[in-house]
């Protein structure tokens, strides 16, 4: 990008794609010309083994079909949910103690990967899959790195084969239209997704069977889980199994990466970790636990959690495929940019979020000040498409508001 300006075109394997971090270029893919952009054919079946049917692997209007029957439940705040979320906290923090009292160091970020898909598969299935209790690897130099019964418990089987899934499916993103050539013989994420459902099916079919012998009830649904509410929308297995695994990937990945990257920072950052202690002990206290009402007055909780977002964004790179020829607009830079159809758009919302002429010269500097100080209004608010760490336009984060309060009150109680 500096020998060729913010938007260029390459070829990869003899396919044309366009690469841009003008955030004029990707509010065009996300929202003033959504119609004309779409994941697209080649996209879908790189998805489809892990994916399925499900909301993140959807166009048109079996996606808009799959958006209206998942977006009610993720508009609602419920006691129940901090009942879990602090719960499953508490637990990580226990498990990190013991193991640290053996005298073992930690993978913090296998301790939170864990907690996440713990806390997030009791959100949506009301049932988790305790990672946390089968047991932290531990380091190779130790006897018990292999343990049978550590490396072979059922949760651990479970998350190895949803990773496994994921980084398949994400090796044949890298070779564009060619990847069914890295797997002529066999579908590499098949046998992983099988094992994934191995595990939802038996769970799908208990709580059809508990909501089928249930009374009818006028309460607020305060109990219902997502599983519940896709079963209450659909009969059809396939697509609610297909359903909960894109909502699990969403939502455990990113919150697991946000998580690793705020201790990264604090560990770095003293300064950061005594203020914002300060701010946990003012509005919270020493035991309390906080409420909706806290969190929304933790100024500095919530920029602190903007800027890791900022500099580490959970999904550094995405792209979109032209359903139509487009021209993308003029910007300060550059010029109109025709598109025709069929062309894969790649953009980086990491290394937008790290332009110096779009958030100053101290953009590299880890500073959450700048989400409350005067350059907040110089910066970000003329031009919100700069800040993307949850996407924009009609297919913006499902749980937007719902992951940062459940990540503020993760690190409060931390």
């Amino acid at each position: 990008m500096n020998q060729y300006g913010y938007t260029f075109r390459l070829k990869i394997y003899g396919e044309t794609r366009l690469m841009t971090v003008e955030p004029e270029h990707i509010k065009a893919f996300l929202a003033t010309q959504f119609e004309n952009f779409e994941k697209g054919p080649v996209t879908f079946d790189q998805l489809h083994s892990l994916l399925g049917l499900g909301v993140f692997n959807s166009d048109g209007e079996r996606w808009k079909t799959h958006r209206n029957m998942t977006r009610p439940f993720f508009s609602r705040n419920r006691i129940s949910d901090f009942d879990n979320f602090e719960r499953h906290t508490e637990n990580t923090i226990s498990t990190i103690k013991a193991r640290l009292t053996q005298g073992y160091p930690i993978d913090f970020q296998d301790v939170v990967a864990r907690f996440t898909l713990d806390s997030a598969t009791e959100f949506l299935f009301g049932k988790d899959v305790g990672s946390l209790g089968a047991n932290l690897p531990y380091p190779e130099s130790s006897p018990l790195a292999n343990d049978p019964s550590i490396l072979n418990h059922p949760s651990n089987v479970f998350v190895r084969a949803f990773m496994q899934g994921q980084i398949h499916t994400a090796f044949r993103a890298r070779f564009g239209m060619l990847w069914p050539l890295k797997e002529i013989w066999s579908d590499k994420v098949s046998p992983y997704r099988q094992q994934v459902d191995e595990f939802v099916n038996p769970i799908l079919e208990e709580r059809r069977q508990h909501l089928a012998a249930e009374k009818p009830s006028d309460d607020d649904n305060e109990g219902e889980t997502f599983l519940d509410h896709l079963i209450k929308h659909t009969a059809d297995n396939q697509v609610i199994k297909d359903e909960l695994v894109n909502i699990l990937v969403a939502g455990r990945d990113t919150t697991a990466s946000l998580l690793t990257f705020c201790i990264y920072v604090l560990t770095e950052r003293p300064d950061i970790t005594e203020r914002l202690r300060l701010e946990v002990l003012e509005k919270v206290g020493p035991n309390a636990r906080p409420t909706y009402k806290i969190i929304s007055e933790m100024k500095f909780l919530r920029a602190f959690i903007n800027e890791t977002l900022r500099l580490y964004p959970a999904v550094p790179f995405d792209g979109r495929t032209t359903r139509s020829p487009v021209v993308l607009p003029q910007t300060e830079t550059q010029p109109a940019y025709y598109i025709p159809a069929g062309v894969k758009c790649l953009y980086s919302v990491f290394l937008m979020h790290r332009r110096a002429d779009l958030w100053g010269p101290d953009v590299l500097e880890f500073d959450p000040d700048r989400f409350l100080d005067e350059r907040l209004h110089k910066y970000l608010t003329p031009n919100p498409f700069i800040f993307l760490p949850f996407n924009a336009g009609p297919r913006i984060c499902l749980g937007q508001q719902k992951a940062l309060w459940v990540r503020m009150k993760d690190a409060n109680l931390a």
